[in-house]
């Protein structure tokens, strides 16, 4: 695997070795050992998965406190552009965002620490998103910062019109009204 570090400290893309032939291909998705040689300790605890339709964004989650979670995502099927926000007040990035397109035929996969809002908006007909996180969910800790936020500037490369959200993610705060972390 190659394993290469944003231009946010501890956000990495990981790109799996993939071996192809005419029965089709095979790939480790994760090795604990390898990832922690190369990016650090970890446990994760829980796979999750979703599906979704084109032009559905999920986020900007995360969760507060002793329940945020570090997560390792990716595509099994589909396209996304998955983004990470930085909310470590302490950070020199603090407020500022990576993406990183992932998909079913990149096969790449995105490093999200402790300290970040997360989301991803599904760029093809429908994609299927899994993700590895080391901490459960906490629904008493669940927080939501606007995908659209100002001092954030995300840029969304669809229409606005065209976005598929829920409620909660409407509805969500600004990243200067939120809490985040020291």
């Amino acid at each position: 695997m190659i394993y290469t570090q944003t231009e946010i400290d501890g956000v990495w893309v990981i790109e799996p070795n993939v071996f192809t032939d005419d029965r089709g291909y095979f790939m480790e998705a994760f090795k604990k050992e390898e990832f922690e040689k190369n990016i650090g300790e970890i446990n994760f605890i829980q796979d999750n998965e979703s599906k979704s339709c084109f032009g559905v964004l999920r986020g900007l989650h995360y969760q507060k406190g002793e329940f945020s979670q570090a997560k390792l995502v990716r595509v099994i099927k589909g396209k996304v552009l998955d983004v990470a926000v930085d909310l470590r007040q302490s950070s020199p990035t603090f407020g500022k965002y990576v993406s990183v397109e992932l998909s079913e035929d990149n096969k790449r996969m995105f490093f999200i620490p402790r300290g970040f809002a997360h989301g991803f908006l599904v760029l093809s007909e429908e994609a299927i998103f899994t993700y590895k996180v080391d901490n459960s969910y906490a629904p008493q800790a669940e927080a939501t910062i606007k995908y659209n936020d100002k001092d954030i500037n995300i840029e969304w490369p669809i229409a606005e019109e065209q976005l598929v959200m829920s409620v909660k993610d409407r509805q969500a705060v600004a990243l200067k009204d939120a809490e985040t972390y020291q």
